[in-house]
Order: C-alpha cells, then structure tokens, then sequence
C-alpha cells in the first residue's frame, strides 16, 4: 500500500472516530444539545488559531526537506527540521497562552457565549503540541516515510474518542459546560500522547538520520532566520483556505449568538415573559449544539470523497508539467464524475431520512433533524468545490479558491446576519447561508477551471444518470423502510435495512446505466485490486 493511501485510510479511520465519540457523549445524560453547543463553538475558535499556527507546517516542511534530500543534501534537511521545531516552539507557546488568557474575552466579548471559555482554556495546551507534532510530520513526510503521520493521527483519535467519552461520563453530575471543558481536555490530553509517540519515534531514529553528516550542523541565528522565512514563506499560502474557512466558522457563531438574542428577545417559545441575558445565551447554545449535530453526519461522506481526490489529484500536476493538457482534462473530469457518484446518493439518503437518523444516533437529543436537511443540501457543493479546489492547486492556481472561500464567506455572514434574527428563521439561517457559501465557492471554482481547460461535462453522464440512480435508490429505500417498520415496529431495524437496499439498488442502478464506462471502471482502487486477483 502507497503512503498515499495509508495517510488516505488514516484520515477517514479519524473522521469515523470522531464521528463515534460524538453520538456517544451527545446521548449523554446532561450533555445533549447544550453540550454540544458549547463543544463547538470553543473548538471553532481553537481551530482558527492551530489554522494559523499550524496548518501548512506539514506540507511546506515536507516540501523543504524533500528538496534537500533529493539533492543529497541531509544535513539541510535536518536544519530545516530543527529550525521549524524552534520556531514552532515559539509560536505554539504563544498561541496556546493567547487562547487560555484570552478565554474569558474570546467566550464573553467576541463569541458572546458564556460558558465557552471552559472549554477554550481545556484546549490552550492543544495547540502546543500540534505545533511540535506537524514538525515532525512533515520532516518525516519528506524524507518518504508517511507512516509516523499515519499513525500518530490514529493514536491521537484513538485516544481522544475513548477519553472524551471516559472525560464526560466522569463529569456527568456537572454542567453541560463542564461536561465540554473535560471533553475538550481529552483534546489535549490525546495531542500530548501523540506528540510524545512522534518525538520517541525520532529520537529512536535520530543517530541513523544524522550518521555519516559531514556538513557544520551548528544553527546559527543566520542560519535560522534563513530557514524561518522559508518555511513561512511557504506554509503561510497553504494555511490561507484553511484560516479563511475557520475564521469563517468563529463569525458564523458570533452572528449566532447575537442573531438569537434578536430573534426571541420578546419571548422564548414555551416559555413565559421577556428571557433574561442569561436565558437567551442557553437558548443560543442549545440551537448551536443542535446545528452542530448534523457535522459528524456530513463530514464522513466528504472525507471519502476528499480520499478519492487527493489520490487522483496529483497527477494533474505530472499531466501539465508534461504539457498534456488532454490527460488532466481527463483527470479532473473522472474525479468530478466520482465526487458526484459518491456523495449525491449520500445527500440524497440524509434528507430522505433525516428523522430516522436522528431518532437511532442521538435518542437523548433528538432535535434538530431538519437541520440536518438542509445542510445535506449544501454537500453536493462541498464536495465538486473539493475536488475544483484541488484541480486548481494542480495546475497552480493555489489563491483562487481562498477567495472563492473568502467570498462564499462574506456572503454568509450577510445572510446570517439578514436571516437569524428573523423569528421564524433563527438558527435555520445558518443552515441556508453555508449551502450557499458552498454553492457560490464552488460556482467561482469551476468557472475559474473552464478558463484553464475546456473541461467537456457531458449533462446526461456527470448529473441526469447520476441524479436517476439517486430517485431509484430514493424510492426503493423509502418503500423498504416503511415496509420493515410496518412489519417490525422498530425504527432502528428499518433505518438499516432501507440503507443495506439503498446501497445495492444504488450501485446497480449506477452499473446498468454505465455511468463508469471500463476505462473509467480500471481507475478504482478496489476495481483494480479485484482484478489483481
């Protein structure tokens, strides 16, 4: 197996992780929606500042000391190395501070969302560590070993889902605040253990890396405000989608807070009189939990279908490096192709069975499955804008889709703001404004690739057969379900049986009508491996 792919495997074994651990501490007595809602608000802002801090380290890193050791040049290399874990030392540390002493700030003036800064503080050290870890990473990653990588990042997530878990039932007597600070707490417990496996699996390594160096290994601070730049130079492009998509998400949980508090200033529905501050700030996090809800749900499909693009991806670059612009028209569009195949019969099943879904994995809090509706609706944008954006970075067009992101948060921030406050709305509007981010991000991307190639997407092959096979698998599972829960009573039991028909009348639906022609069928991992046998 290619490193490529075990990395591939790593983060979909992480997503399913993680997926996991949120079901279970979500129908936790005390955590629910609340829970929830203070979970992912602090994580948002802790995501902006690790975007910030380290994001790009594994890729420019890697990208570094790839170059030197290709020139034979080790001992470059591992200056580099030890110039980025200097410098990330420092920026970890004083990120990680900024987060724990600005907590109270962050929770009380810019999120406007008491109790968050509990969980802020649990995930300060986090940042520290992740720092240290993308170092070593992305030095591994160059020297041709992605195994560290791989394994670490399942470690981590081992870790994290079984304490999160282990964290909350502990804490279940407290608050649904304190219940999230320990869950977070299991964040930075998990990145300690990870980075601690990391630095034992370089120091076990150090002196075969370093035998046979001749070259002055002494780091000066010439020397290593030479390799600073560099690597900033180079890591900061790379963290710029990533910085504008979690900025977005902090913005998009102030607008929350504050269009709530606008849209049941004069009452709370089931509730008597006008809602004090402290009222209208547990309404905002209980809404925010329950949006949050629907994440776990629609990240799976788009971490598999970012696995099927980031594998085809890469030979974009090799198809125009070698002036074959016929070969990445071809690439790009089979990639397009398996995006839409793989994520619209996802799409399709949560909005079909959005209350069935919600009803099985979350029976301690069951709100909030039409939510999960709308934002199902947005996924078929997230992932064709997944596979454009990397298509774009392929070719070396890296800056068009931070401002296509730029933009599609910009306008969601103005719906937001616009929509939540509307009474009847609320946190709906949240919903409605990421599907269309997604959707204008996305439009911004394919025009901006039409421009590069001529990119023939044929209508009855890339959506009429696609959207076909979706309706049959659609009207054949909904029968399936009411069917089984007619004869069985049991929502669980008919849930899984309309999804086992669903996936097979699917794949057949999607086989006869040759949507993948034998070509196109070739290029499968698991086709390919079948063969193989």
């Amino acid at each position: 197996m290619s490193s490529v792919m075990s990395i591939l495997i790593a983060q979909i074994v992480v997503k399913l992780l993680g997926f996991l651990y949120r079901i279970v501490i979500t129908n936790i007595d005390g955590f629910g929606d609340a829970g929830n809602g203070y979970y992912n608000a602090g994580f948002q802002f802790y995501t902006l500042l690790l975007a910030i801090s380290s994001v790009g380290i594994p890729n420019a890193i890697s990208k570094l000391t790839a170059g030197a050791a290709a020139r034979g040049d080790r001992a470059r290399a591992h200056m580099i190395f030890r110039t980025a874990l200097w410098l990330f030392l420092g920026i970890g540390l004083v990120c990680s501070c900024l987060l724990y002493m600005g907590a109270d700030f962050i929770a009380l003036t810019v999120i406007k969302m008491d109790g968050v800064q509990y969980t802020l503080k649990a995930l300060a050290p986090s940042i520290l560590f992740v720092c240290l870890s993308s170092v070593i990473r992305g030095y591994f990653m160059g020297l041709g070993n992605a195994s560290p990588t791989g394994r670490s990042q399942m470690l981590e997530q081992a870790l994290k889902s079984s304490m999160t878990i282990i964290f909350v039932m502990v804490l279940s007597a407290y608050s649904a605040k304190v219940m999230s600070a320990g869950a977070n707490l299991a964040t930075s417990v998990a990145t300690l253990f990870s980075f601690g496996y990391l630095l034992c699996y370089y120091l076990r390594r150090r002196s075969g890396i370093l035998e046979g160096m001749e070259t002055d290994m002494s780091l000066g601070k010439r020397e290593f405000l030479h390799y600073a730049k560099a690597i900033l130079f180079m890591s900061i492009p790379i963290s710029f989608s990533s910085i504008i998509m979690s900025a977005g998400r902090v913005v998009d949980t102030a607008t929350i807070t504050r269009g709530i508090a606008k849209a049941f200033a004069f009452g709370i529905p089931g509730e008597v009189g006008i809602p004090t501050a402290a009222e209208l700030n547990s309404k905002a996090v209980e809404l925010a939990g329950m949006l949050a809800k629907s994440d776990p749900l629609t990240n799976l499909p788009l971490a598999l279908n970012v696995a099927f693009a980031s594998v085809l991806v890469p030979t974009i670059s090799a198809a125009i490096a070698k002036g074959d612009r016929q070969e990445a028209n071809s690439k790009i569009s089979f990639s397009m192709l398996i995006s839409i195949l793989i994520i619209l019969p996802c799409m399709t099943g949560l909005i079909l069975f959005a209350k069935p879904i919600f009803l099985m994995i979350y029976p301690g809090a069951p709100d909030g499955w039409q939510l999960l509706q709308i934002s199902a609706a947005g996924m078929a944008f997230a992932a064709m804008d997944q596979t454009l954006c990397g298509s774009l970075q392929g070719l070396g067009k890296v800056l068009v889709p931070a401002k296509a992101l730029m933009i599609g948060v910009l306008v969601k921030i103005a719906l937001n703001l616009t929509l939540i406050p509307i009474t009847g709305i609320n946190i709906y509007g949240a919903a409605i404004s990421s599907v269309v981010c997604h959707g204008l991000a996305c439009t911004i991307c394919y025009r901006s690739l039409k421009k590069e190639l001529s990119l023939p997407l044929e209508l009855k092959k890339y959506f009429l057969k696609p959207a076909a096979a979706c309706l049959i698998m659609a009207a054949v599972s909904a029968a399936c379900y009411l069917l089984v829960f007619q004869l069985t009573q049991s929502n669980r039991i008919a849930l899984l049986a309309a999804i086992l028909f669903a996936v097979v009348i699917y794949a057949i639906a999607v086989l006869s009508m040759k949507i993948l022609n034998e070509e196109e069928l070739k290029q499968l991992p698991l086709v390919n491996k079948l063969r193989s046998k």
